[in-house]
């Protein structure tokens, strides 16, 4: 019977129990998991499934974490998303959040581009620390991403996004997430990606200011290559800040969306 081990094919015998093959290759592990889901009962292994075993505190080598690190996907979600590659405009609230979504769920290559450094009321609800203030938010999300996981290739761009640098900027990648604050530079990006790279898909957001409701943030799919993610209403302005929970509710929908595209789930 052929199952998975680490992500690796491996033959057992019928009735070879989770526990049973834990005992044989790896006795003192505390977490079995499988197909995603962590067991505490023993239970027959079936054709095809997928089972890690984890010892708590124990820092695995190269060959084994990239397997560890996506035990508890959803069985052949990670075979799909580790050949994508998704570009981010803008590393602010909404592009830093998502970068590190898309991290650790094993994406296989980002393109981060923005042109600013980290400065202290970005720390407010973007995906920087202390230390990272001053240095460029390509340089900074690198390094924070590559303390996740070492699998995800990345690409930096240090430029300001216009129309005369956006389609060579994007042309590889299959997903762009819009993520940037002003309203001109938002449409100026969809309207490229849309007209110039008629293969791309593009996942934007519009609206996520202030402390209102959770619930009247959503994902809306525009047109065939085009989601929005937001109220569309609350707009950035004096007496209006941007705060983490809902900045990090609009970029979770934005990541979720881009990982139901990869995965061909187009309708929202």
């Amino acid at each position: 019977m052929k199952i998975y081990l680490n992500e690796v094919e491996m033959t057992v015998k019928e009735g070879t129990t989770s526990f049973n093959l834990r005992d044989l290759i790896k006795k003192e592990a505390q977490v079995v998991v499988l197909n995603g889901f962590i067991i505490r009962e023993d239970v027959p292994l079936k054709e095809d499934d997928r089972i890690v075993f984890i010892t708590k505190g124990e820092i695995p080598d190269r060959e084994e974490l990239e397997s560890l690190l996506v035990s508890r996907h959803t069985p052949r979600v990670h075979q799909k998303v580790k050949k994508a590659f998704v570009g981010i405009a803008g590393l602010g609230g909404l592009g830093s959040n998502v970068a590190v979504a898309l991290a650790r769920m094993g994406i296989g290559k980002l393109v981060l581009v923005d042109y600013d450094i980290v400065e202290p009321s970005n720390l407010n609800r973007q995906h920087y620390f202390l230390k990272h203030i001053g240095m460029k938010k390509t340089e900074a999300l690198k390094e924070i991403i590559s303390e996740i996981t070492p699998f995800v290739e990345i690409e930096t761009k240090d430029i300001y996004l216009d129309e005369n640098n956006i389609k060579e900027s994007f042309k590889d990648v299959d997903i762009v997430v819009e993520a940037f604050d002003k309203p001109t530079c938002k449409a100026e990006l969809v309207n490229t990606v849309l007209s110039k790279l008629p293969s791309k898909y593009i996942v934007a957001a519009s609206g996520m200011a202030g402390y209102f409701s959770n619930n009247t943030i959503r994902t809306k799919r525009i047109r065939d290559r085009f989601y929005l993610v937001g109220d569309e209403v609350s707009e950035a302005k004096p007496g209006c800040g941007l705060m983490a929970p809902r900045v990090s509710i609009a970029a979770s929908h934005q990541a979720n969306t881009v990982l139901r595209i990869i995965l061909e789930e187009y309708e929202i």
